[in-house]
């Protein structure tokens, strides 16, 4: 019976839908193939008219120009420790943040929660002269940490976080919890965050994601070479008067590759994850 149920909500979506759904892709995934357009030439090809719209056969020697030119395998690696380290971390201590916030009484909950919501109408190009000075006090300038710290929580993670846990986790199960003495972290650990642990795989996502792609932040506070994350290595590869397109974009390619590697592995989770909180509350 559920079988022709869904049969019958399938053939009543109109084919305009899908047309809308193939367009999409395609504007989507075309700066992708563009990028592996240009890599698999040279810089020429971005300004061909009528553009050139076949891969061509230049991707290994511009790939390994790449790695000659910038330390880029020690870029990817120092990328992977800031992203992993920012994405566990948000993962974690977003939802620690977001349990006390939801289930948590204590004096001045609404009042900070508030402010926290109200920092994210901030833009986070206005704590850059003042995260620095912090940065440059601590001795980290030119340090992984200096990339990482900042990152490990975030306003929109709490936010996202305590909605969930608001949404999912019942005060009963916690009371009940509570009369067979588990303590609040015990309650956080063994209960909550068994529960929304599939918005915090989200969540730690996305700041993966973010933190890989983050440039403006690592241009500034890093200075030597072996401590370049990806896009800024990516940056060192175009000279400061010819920019190689073709250069740039077998960097970048190869920047993303690792990024198409995740989402192949990890894609339903996160459209899961994502329609779970969709769908509760």
């Amino acid at each position: 019976m559920s079988v022709l149920m869904s049969r019958r909500r399938i053939e009543r979506v109109p084919w305009w839908v899908y047309v809308l759904l193939a367009v999409a892709v395609l504007i989507a995934v075309f700066p992708l193939y563009w990028m592996f357009v240009v890599a698999s030439n040279d810089s020429a090809t971005a300004y061909k008219m009528p553009p050139r719209i076949v891969p061509g056969e230049n991707l290994f020697h511009l790939a390994d120009l790449v790695f000659s030119t910038v330390p880029f395998v020690r870029s990817l690696v120092n990328s992977a420790v800031v992203a992993v380290s920012i994405g566990v971390g948000q993962g974690l201590l977003c939802a620690l943040a977001g349990f006390a916030f939801a289930k948590l009484r204590f004096p001045g909950r609404n009042t900070l929660f508030l402010i926290v919501v109200l920092t994210m109408t901030v833009p986070t190009q206005l704590a850059v002269i003042p995260q620095y000075m912090i940065m440059s006090k601590l001795g980290w300038v030119d340090t992984l940490q200096a990339l990482i710290v900042p990152g490990l929580a975030s306003a929109f993670g709490i936010f996202w976080m305590r909605q969930h846990i608001a949404s999912t986790v019942s005060d009963e199960l916690l009371q009940a919890a509570r009369i067979d003495g588990a303590n609040s972290w015990q309650i956080f650990w063994q209960i909550a965050f068994p529960l929304v642990r599939p918005a915090a795989f989200v969540l730690g996502l996305l700041g993966f994601v973010t933190a890989w792609n983050d440039f403006l932040w690592p241009f500034i506070i890093l200075k030597s070479p072996d401590m370049y994350t990806a896009q800024i290595a990516i940056k060192a590869l175009q000279n400061s008067r010819v920019v190689d397109l073709g250069l740039a974009m077998a960097g970048s390619f190869l920047a993303t590759i690792p990024l198409l590697i995740l989402f192949a592995f990890v894609g339903r989770r996160l459209v899961t994850g994502i329609m779970d909180g969709a769908f509760k509350g």
